[in-house]
């Protein structure tokens, strides 16, 4: 299998420390850890991480800088970004969401994975931003959570 590149926010790193995801968010990284994905991780999420807890902190530490590829938010992701706000893709308070998803539609991620149902993983929001993707040029995106991307 082909390493695919994955983009991940905060939600999926918490995840790990989170009663409801735990199980999947633990699998997902041993896979990263075996070398069957390499995670993106943005600037927007490195903030994001430093109001997190420590245990949060200590854990994204320990994730292998080899496993890890580093991206910034530019202007492009930025303007995009945008767009699904003015699509309505989700409200203004989002916008931190919507960052995260042109980034990964920008630099072409695999997938983007998630634990916010609300404001990412649904079919409509999916829909909205890969119509908003497709009337701006860029490929529709592979938007799932841990879950689905792994096998149990």
């Amino acid at each position: 299998m082909k390493q695919q590149l994955v983009y991940v926010d905060t939600s999926v790193i918490g995840g790990v420390f989170d009663e409801e995801f735990s199980i999947h968010s633990k699998l997902f990284f041993e896979r990263v850890i075996a070398g069957d994905y390499k995670i993106i991780v943005s600037d927007i999420l490195e903030q994001e991480l430093e109001k997190a807890p420590d245990k949060i902190l200590s854990f994204f530490a320990s994730i292998p800088e080899d496993a890890i590829v580093r991206v910034e938010l530019n202007e492009a992701a930025d303007s995009l970004a945008s767009e699904y706000l003015r699509a309505e893709v989700v409200g203004a308070t989002s916008r931190a969401d919507c960052q995260h998803t042109a980034i990964a539609s920008i630099i072409n991620a695999d997938i983007r994975i998630s634990w916010n149902f609300r404001h990412i993983v649904n079919i409509n929001r999916i829909r909205g931003y890969n119509s908003v993707n497709l009337l701006n040029g860029y490929k529709q995106l592979e938007i799932r959570n841990p879950r689905e991307i792994i096998d149990l």
